[in-house]
This record gives C-alpha cells, sequence and structure tokens, in this order.
C-alpha cells in the first residue's frame, strides 16, 4: 500500500490543543483567517456559522488557547452573567440558534462589553435565521461579522480521513480514502465513523483496508449515504 501522508502534507495544518490537528482548505479557510487575525478584530465579537462537525469546535478551541476564553453552551447562559464569565479574558458561546434565552445573551454580551471581553459565538445559521424576538439582542448581534464554514470539500475530507487512519497506525491507499470520501456524508463525524467501523472490520476478518471492504462496511454501516452517492454519481 501506498504511504498517504502526502495527502496531509498538501494542506496547510495546525495543533489543536492537543486534538487532532486542524486541516486547513476553502470550506474553512475564511474561519481560520478570522480566527488567526484576533485580537485585532474590528468589533468585540464574531459569529462562527456552519454545519454539525464542520470544524467549529476545532476553531473554538484553539482560540480558547490564545484568547483565555471560557467555553459556555448556548443552552445554559441563564443566571447572573457576571458570575458565568467569572475572571475570564473571553468569552466563547457555543451552540446558539433558534430557542437559546434571548435575554439571557443580551444580558451575558452586555456583561463581556462592561468588562471589555471578547466573544466567539458559533451556530449553525447566522444570527439572522435564528427568528430573534427581542430587537435588542438582533440589533447586537447585528454589529458582529459572520463567517460561515462549509461541509468539507474532496480535499480535505481525504485528508482528514488519511489522518484518522494515521491515528491508528494504519496506511490507506489514495484510491481507497477517494472512493471512501464521495460516498459518505461530507462531515467529520462522518468521517470518524466511517474509521471506527473500518478499522473494526479489518481487525475482525483480519484483512487490509482494501476498496472491496469500504465497499461492504459502507452499504452495512452507512447505507443510507451510500445510495446518495451512487444515485448523484
Amino acid at each position: 500500500m501506498h504511504d498517504t501522508g502526502q495527502l496531509i502534507l498538501d494542506l496547510p495544518h495546525r495543533e489543536a490543543l492537543g486534538r487532532e490537528d486542524f486541516l486547513v482548505s476553502q470550506s474553512n479557510a475564511a474561519a481560520v483567517a478570522a480566527i488567526d487575525s484576533w485580537p485585532d478584530w474590528p468589533h468585540s465579537g464574531l459569529v462562527l456559522a456552519g454545519p454539525p462537525a464542520s470544524g467549529k469546535s476545532h476553531l473554538v478551541e484553539v482560540w480558547r488557547g490564545r484568547s483565555g476564553a471560557i467555553r459556555l453552551e448556548g443552552h445554559a447562559i441563564g443566571g447572573d452573567p457576571d458570575r458565568l464569565i467569572g475572571a475570564a479574558d473571553a468569552v466563547a458561546i457555543e451552540d446558539c440558534g433558534v430557542g437559546l434565552d434571548e435575554t439571557a445573551l443580551f444580558h451575558l454580551i452586555n456583561a463581556a462589553d462592561r468588562s471589555g471581553l471578547d466573544i466567539l459565538i458559533t451556530a449553525e445559521r447566522p444570527p439572522t435565521g435564528w427568528r430573534l424576538a427581542l430587537p435588542d439582542l438582533a440589533s447586537r448581534l447585528g454589529r458582529y461579522p459572520v463567517v460561515e464554514l462549509t461541509a468539507p470539500d474532496d480535499m480535505l475530507l481525504q485528508a482528514v480521513l488519511a489522518k484518522l487512519f494515521s491515528d491508528r497506525q494504519i496506511l490507506v491507499d489514495a484510491s481507497v480514502l477517494r472512493y471512501i470520501a464521495v460516498r459518505i456524508e461530507r462531515s467529520f463525524k462522518a468521517a470518524r465513523d466511517c474509521v471506527a467501523a473500518l478499522d473494526k472490520a479489518a481487525i475482525a476478518g483480519k484483512r487490509p483496508i482494501t476498496r472491496r471492504l469500504a465497499g461492504q462496511v459502507l452499504a452495512r454501516t452507512f447505507a443510507e449515504p451510500l445510495a446518495q452517492a451512487e444515485d448523484d454519481a
């Protein structure tokens, strides 16, 4: 089998604070650039919007490492905002969107502003899609730039697959990576699930990971995405 390390080296990558390397491609380059530009943000806040498993949480961890931010969940921001912030140097609020406590978020933003703290917010959609009922909150969020991440493109997904296999000390031919990448959902979660399933199948059958094994595992474990990929081919 061929060494697939070149697939990783073809893309810029950075260590994400003890997590897996964060691979950069066209689908997330604007978001990475926005995080890299801190602390020279034009405003005190930034919103990262993108589908689940598109890399938002990885970028939050990169930013937290640089900014000293605390991490809060959007559904758990009620109560005294000053107590929530404490002695933090910045604030990251993840998984915001439809149904959040608008009053709590508004007070939290105000508390951060009073303390001169920057805020990083993540969500699946930009704030304009949250159906906000509180005009003051909509106005405050409207001041923050929004940077959107998209689902991983083919090059990024293949690189992620290669790295996930490498983390398990498995070398997989580049042709197998290409075969898998176009047949799974375009998300990092799907890539992790697929690699885990293939590793388990290879160990159980004492077989290398080939296109044939990948096809069998995908058909068994990821039948619906595979069928859609075949329809679109």
